[in-house]
């Protein structure tokens, strides 16, 4: 599947085929979490501006109703943004978040720049999806608007699609 850019965007996110770049983020104050801890299985990344925020509230609550549908493709979710690690321990217990929020905060957006995702205008990551399939490539990304829930539904697709 192309990737597709969310209106009014000017920069470009990763496309379909390229190599997911490495990293090692936190998810706690002492546990990190690295894409190499993935390999042999699907990951969706899903970047997002901020915990708290009401389209990011529902984004990452449905991602958790879904997870279920994500579990027959073996597939992980990690959720990214530039928050810090007790911001998104407290959003994630409140929201039953049941996958991990990596905190992409010091240096800030680091991560979210590696894969074409961050606003250095406003600080934040854009609400970008990406699914890497078990070799570590993207095979589907998509950039969307910051007031809209992009849903499951291409994640879904993209990951049917492996």
């Amino acid at each position: 599947m192309p990737h597709s850019k969310g209106v009014g965007k000017t920069d470009s996110i990763l496309p379909a085929g390229t190599r997911a770049p490495a990293f090692t983020l936190h998810t706690t104050p002492d546990q990190s979490v690295s894409l190499r801890d993935f390999r042999g299985q699907p990951v969706v990344m899903a970047f997002y501006p901020a915990d708290w925020s009401p389209v990011c509230s529902d984004q990452m609550a449905l991602y958790a109703q879904v997870m279920p549908e994500f579990k027959k493709f073996h597939a992980e979710v990690l959720g990214i943004s530039v928050d810090g690690i007790w911001s998104h321990l407290a959003f994630a217990k409140d929201r039953k978040l049941n996958f991990p929020l990596l905190s992409d905060f010091e240096p800030k957006g680091a991560v979210s720049q590696l894969y074409g995702a961050y606003n250095p205008r406003i600080g934040e990551s854009e609400r970008a999806l990406f699914v890497i399939d078990a070799d570590g490539v993207i095979r589907w990304s998509l950039l969307s608007p910051d007031g809209i829930n992009p849903g499951a539904d291409g994640i879904l697709a993209a990951l049917e699609s492996l």
